[in-house]
């Protein structure tokens, strides 16, 4: 993974609580106990294990619940890198563990129950590829791909609004790629943007600038290709001169993006009619010629804040003239998965990133910050559990 950065500065805040699921109750507490087992069973039925891997992953599930956390095999060629990146929470309960790093290592065991890693016939093979191509071939996908002629004839400042809502939703933006389902009335504010620095990120990208982007993805399919149509117009419309997407390097978080599957909703993009399949042609010339530049690093499936990446993944960001990290994983990482109070500023928790950078974030964790007092009060008094549900969403931006 390389050498990352010792000092822990903003995001190890020693006095603001690290989030874990020793919480009855917390959103953190049900993924452990009740999300990570279910996707045991769905990625047990999905293939034809054998007994060795039906084995480990009874074994895995009974740890996750009844046991302690286990450190990996001595055969496991990572092994020397977890046990250093949390000693401290191997030979205890997973619910004590702070909620990123648990959740990652959880991660890490699935593949290793499997066998991902191993020399075999299953080495290599995604254990989240069933749920993922069959997204793409969604009826959903279709009509989604078709809306996009509508937008063809849309003013382009009026379509880079839409577009990057609809980067913004990933698979809750509507069939006209113009927000989430429901809509607000044109001209006001929608209330489940709880932060909305759009504004910003535009002055980032002014047409001519010849700006060079980093998008850090999240989830492949129908969040992914939203992604693509915007990096499409940056290149199109004189926004970026190159872009550089990020991927994960092994599968992760069951539908985060890979580079085979950046490939996969290109080819969906290109054998779609209308201005899909044109969209798709574009970048995959741009991926010929270099504007448009798949990228990923182990770093990515690390359980660490960004403040800890490593220098090399650093001098890369630095060099762009905006870094755009999509999705609430990333957020939690480059904001400190802790329990900050909602006003707390972003722009002091991100100071350490190397570079402008913005935010692309539905809400699906209990980690948010940089909220207006008055937006703070308002989603409180709602009753409804905005930090976690998917319904509410931000754009936060830092410009320097």
């Amino acid at each position: 993974m390389g050498e990352t950065r010792a000092d822990a500065g903003r995001t190890g805040d020693p006095g603001t609580p690290v989030i874990t699921g020793r919480e009855q109750g917390s959103f953190a507490r049900g993924v452990l106990a009740e999300r990570h087992p279910a996707l045991i069973k769905q990625v047990r039925e999905a293939f034809p294990y054998g007994p060795r891997q039906q084995e480990a992953l009874d074994a895995l599930l009974h740890e996750i619940i009844h046991g302690v956390v286990e450190p990996l095999t001595r055969a496991s060629p990572d092994r020397e890198l977890w046990l250093a990146g949390g000693r401290e929470h191997f030979g205890r309960p997973w619910f004590d563990a702070p909620f990123l790093w648990s959740e990652s290592y959880f991660y890490r065991r699935l593949l290793g129950a499997v066998g991902y890693f191993d020399e075999g016939a299953w080495q290599g093979v995604d254990p989240f590829a069933p749920f993922k191509r069959a997204e793409l071939r969604g009826a959903t996908v279709e009509q989604e791909l078709r809306a996009l002629d509508d937008l063809a004839g849309v003013p382009a400042h009026e379509r880079a609004t839409a577009l990057l809502l609809a980067s913004l939703w990933g698979n809750r933006a509507d069939l006209g790629f113009r927000g989430p389902e429901g809509g607000t009335v044109p001209g006001e504010a929608d209330p489940r943007l709880v932060a909305d620095d759009s504004a910003a990120l535009w002055s980032l990208l002014a047409p001519g600038v010849r700006a060079t982007v980093a998008v850090v993805a999240d989830n492949t399919g129908r969040e992914l290709i939203p992604d693509l149509v915007l990096a499409d117009h940056l290149l199109e419309h004189g926004h970026a001169e190159r872009i550089m997407l990020y991927v994960k390097p092994t599968p992760y978080y069951v539908s985060d993006a890979m580079t085979a599957d950046v490939v996969d909703c290109l080819r969906r993009l290109g054998e779609a009619p209308g201005e899909a399949g044109r969209i798709g042609g574009r970048i995959w010339e741009y991926m010929g010629t270099g504007r448009f530049e798949v990228r990923t690093h182990a770093f990515f499936c690390a359980p660490f804040p960004y403040e800890r990446m490593p220098d090399d993944l650093r001098s890369e960001l630095a060099a762009a003239t905006l870094t755009i990290l999509k999705g609430d994983l990333n957020y939690r990482r480059l904001v400190g998965d802790r329990l900050w109070p909602a006003t707390t500023a972003f722009d002091a928790l991100t100071a350490y990133f190397p570079g402008p950078v913005a935010a692309l974030r539905t809400l699906k964790s209990d980690v948010a910050v940089g909220l207006d007092p008055r937006t703070l009060e308002r989603l409180e008094g709602s009753g409804r559990a905005w930090r976690t549900s998917g319904t509410h969403a931000l754009i936060q931006v830092r410009t320097r």
